[in-house]
């Protein structure tokens, strides 16, 4: 729905909206779930396994956990996230999950509207971010050459067959009905797994399994698919209430703060330059200027103001770059949808030169299995050693994710040697970097001791992580982080916030939450939708006991 026809109160400048978050992601939904007044109990009988942790809830087992001192219940806990309000609302979602435990939470939610905080969540799409990429519209299923070994035909009644990495093969039948014989898949993409489970996916106050249970096929594990994820989280706003809040097709171009002089109440607030001394004024709100896409394609320009901003477009808008010279060529790639193309388009068949493949993460190790079972031969450079503890392939069972380690088992078994050529179909180098591409389809790699080689590709995909985009911030947000002159990034630069508040460290009501702040998985990033909450209901709670005090409103607040 338009801005401009929700409400006209948006055009007058007068009007501040409490928060505004930017993302509709599950980051972003979570937030404004618990901003609608939302609030998580200790379950009546619940029991949670970590003793120390079940005392402390006892404590003031009649109060929300929202309205509890989050430091103190968080003290001493461990787990897969930097941030310990992360953890704590994670076990006491799902306790002791990381043991291999699929205990029920210890939470139970009521809606108390009069905790309601009005905001507004802005997205480029429908609620769910980027999980919608992996699915596009009810006309065609969507086949991504990440996560599945690729396009191995169609049977004679319509139904395409996926071989997926663990050696299973699904049938999927093509939701038009129209047969594809003949057609190249390269507009087909959709069909991965994610990593988590579907019950560490799924947002408070509405189980996964319960809403998927009468559409869901069986699967290995409980790992589900990503158009499902997407589904879901659409539905979840709906369902919740939510709709009000969120506002699909806005695009941020400035988040800036406004200023009023310290002398002057009456003033118009400002957005001032460096040309007027910024110590004469006191930061105010936040103008959030954007547009609006519409139906026709036409853009419609808004201005919103807002006392509090949340940051929650996690951070997979750019692609990261080497950085090196010779990487625009156009064999070079840089995302796996560009790489799975080309390979559908038929641009690799028959190469007998290898595809370089750079990065340890998973998204590169997608891309080794979707070249290795393509009969593409990989070359696979890395900068780390195969024993380095860090690798993503060290924290996922073998028995839950087989695809994942077959790679780690080659990275580390089928690795170049200076003694021998390369292999038929993998060669890993580790401890190596890429020096440069050249126009002639060549590379140019050095180990850590400096020895330089030099191989004959067919094509390069460069898969070493992505960056957000905050354009719509002074010095792209770099400011944010910690490390100010570099780009934030979800593992090597987040931005630095209070651990239990999630307010900006270096910008006051600014707060982010998610991949933004090293919360990569959703079943942390809800933790990040906690602290915000706890930390503008407990400002709100300031405000009107002020309000009060002065006599505002007949001692009503």
């Amino acid at each position: 729905m338009p801005l401009v026809e929700e409400t006209s109160l948006l055009e007058d400048s007068s009007v501040t909206f409490p928060v505004v978050i930017i993302g509709n992601g599950p980051s972003g939904i979570c937030l404004s779930y618990m901003l609608s007044g939302y609030r998580p109990y200790l379950s009546s009988e619940a029991i949670h396994p970590n003793t120390i942790l079940n005392s402390k809830l006892e404590e003031a087992r009649h109060l929300s956990i929202v309205d509890q001192d989050l430091e103190y219940l968080s003290e001493g806990l461990e787990g897969r996230s930097s941030n310990p309000v992360a953890v704590l609302f994670d076990t006491l979602l799902h306790p002791d999950a990381d043991f291999g435990y699929d205990y029920p939470s210890v939470l139970h939610w009521k809606l108390e509207q009069h905790h309601y905080i009005p905001h507004l969540v802005l997205g480029k799409g429908p609620p769910g971010g980027a999980w919608h990429h992996a699915f596009v519209g009810e006309s065609k299923f969507i086949l991504r050459l990440e996560d599945s070994v690729g396009f191995t035909g169609l049977s004679k009644d319509g139904v395409l067959v996926v071989k997926f990495y663990y050696s299973e093969r699904i049938q999927i039948t093509i939701s038009n009905g129209k047969s594809l014989t003949g057609q190249s898949p390269s507009n087909m993409e959709g069909s991965m797994l994610t990593i988590s489970f579907g019950s560490w996916m799924e947002l408070p106050g509405l189980k996964f399994k319960d809403w998927v249970s009468s559409k869901r096929r069986n699967l290995k594990g409980d790992r589900v698919m990503p158009e499902e994820i997407a589904r879901y989280y659409k539905h979840y706003v709906k369902v919740m209430g939510l709709q009000k809040n969120f506002r699909e097709n806005t695009y941020i171009t400035s988040v800036s703060r406004l200023y009023r002089d310290q002398d002057d109440d009456d003033s118009q607030d400002r957005d001032i330059s460096t040309k007027i001394e910024k110590s004469n004024f006191i930061k105010r709100n936040w103008e959030i200027r954007g547009y609006q896409r519409i139906a026709d394609g036409s853009h419609v320009p808004f201005c919103l103001f807002a006392e509090n901003v949340a940051l929650a477009t996690g951070t997979l808008d750019s692609p990261a770059h080497l950085e090196i010279e010779g990487e625009d060529f156009p064999f070079v790639f840089h995302s796996m949808p560009e790489f799975g193309a080309a390979i559908n388009k038929g641009k690799l068949r028959g190469k007998v030169d290898p595809v370089l493949i750079v990065g340890s993460g998973l998204t590169a190790a997608d891309a080794v299995l979707c070249a290795y079972n393509s009969n593409i031969p990989v070359i696979h450079v890395f900068r780390r050693r195969v024993t380095d503890p860090s690798l993503i392939f060290k924290q996922l069972p073998k028995k839950l994710y087989p695809e994942y380690h077959k790679v780690y088992h080659m990275m580390c078994t089928q690795s170049y040697s200076v003694d021998s050529s390369l292999l038929s179909d993998y060669t890993s180098f580790p401890e190596h970097h890429v020096l440069s591409f050249k126009s002639d389809m060549k590379c140019v790699l050095q180990s850590i001791s400096g020895l330089k080689k030099i191989f004959k590709l067919s094509a390069a995909v460069v898969l070493i992580g992505s960056h957000p985009n905050l354009s719509f911030l002074k010095d792209q947000g770099c400011y944010l982080g910690h490390k100010s002159s570099q780009p934030i990034t979800c593992k090597g630069n987040p931005v630095e916030i209070d651990t239990f508040t999630y307010e900006c460290i270096k910008e006051a009501n600014l707060f982010a939450l998610g991949p933004l702040v090293g919360d990569n998985f959703v079943r942390f990033l809800k933790g990040g939708a906690l602290g915000v909450t706890r930390c503008l209901a407990t400002r709100q709670k300031k405000k009107q006991h002020l309000f009060v005090e002065r006599g505002g409103g007949d001692g009503i607040a």
